[in-house]
């Protein structure tokens, strides 16, 4: 018996096509691999995180940085411009303490027509007395008073300039006074030897000894032959050496420290108890 063999086209045993029957199958094949539609309740897939880039990261450290850095010196801003709470608003700087002899209250014991002062500041081109005259100076005086006993300072300090013709004139007619390189004093002083004059001429350096304006000579030059300069050097040493007390000034001031300047000896005194005016006899 022969067997029948299909052709396309041809019914299959189920009734249907061979074409039909693909297209079929294809059909359900797309349906099989098509993904069914997620129902509203079924959450989604997270999305794929990425990491942050070193430049980001870097720019946010820096970020951080310059925050912290501004919020320290805001602090420090802070702290110095405010005081602790609390603690007494401060009107101005602490007034120093107390010059010696200084009174904070007026003396009690003024009696009528008397005056006090305390702070007392002087400055004067020139102060002068029957016995000379300073130049440049300045004075503070603390507990000064009127009374009795004329014009008194508690206590006084004073820069002054003495000059050196008011030095000279005070020791001797024949003394020439002036400065001297290296902050050193020059005096000059004739000395008679034998019927004969001569100039000595010596630098020395200057200090205060005991209230004294001292001169001590260095060099000593008396004009002539060497030999001469060995005899009479011990001599000349003693008659331009100067152990002076600058006279005129006020009872109570102590020369403390000496220069030597272009104009004269810059003097620093000081002392307690100051007498800067002595009553008039009426």
């Amino acid at each position: 018996m022969e067997r029948e063999e299909q052709q396309p086209g041809l019914a299959a045993p189920d009734g249907t096509t061979g074409v039909a029957a693909g297209r079929a199958a294809g059909t359900a094949g797309d349906r099989a691999g098509s993904p069914c539609p997620a129902s509203p309740d079924q959450a989604a897939p997270a999305p794929e995180r990425r990491g942050l880039s070193r430049r980001t990261l870097d720019r946010l450290v820096g970020a951080g940085l310059m925050l912290a850095v501004l919020v320290v010196a805001g602090a420090v801003l802070l702290w110095a411009a405010t005081s602790p709470a609390g603690a007494p608003d401060a009107a101005g700087p602490e007034p120093d303490p107390a010059a010696p002899g200084e009174s904070v209250d007026p003396p009690a014991d003024l009696e009528p027509g008397e005056i006090w002062l305390t702070g007392l500041v002087l400055d004067a081109a020139t102060v002068a007395t029957p016995d000379g005259a300073l130049h440049d100076v300045s004075a503070v005086g603390q507990d000064v008073r009127t009374g009795p006993d004329g014009l008194v300072a508690g206590a006084m300090s004073v820069d002054a300039t003495v000059p050196f013709d008011l030095v000279a004139e005070q020791i001797a007619d024949d003394v020439v006074v002036g400065p001297a390189p290296d902050g050193l004093a020059a005096v000059t002083r004739d000395v008679e030897v034998a019927g004969r004059v001569l100039t000595v001429v010596a630098t020395g350096t200057v200090s205060v000894e005991q209230g004294l304006l001292v001169v001590e000579p260095r060099t000593v030059d008396v004009g002539g032959p060497a030999f001469l300069s060995g005899v009479l050097g011990a001599l000349a040493r003693q008659l331009v050496t100067i152990e002076h007390e600058i006279q005129g000034l006020p009872e109570g001031l102590v020369l403390r420290e000496v220069t030597v300047q272009d104009d004269g000896f810059r003097a620093e005194l000081s002392g307690e108890d100051v007498r800067l005016a002595v009553p008039t006899a009426g």
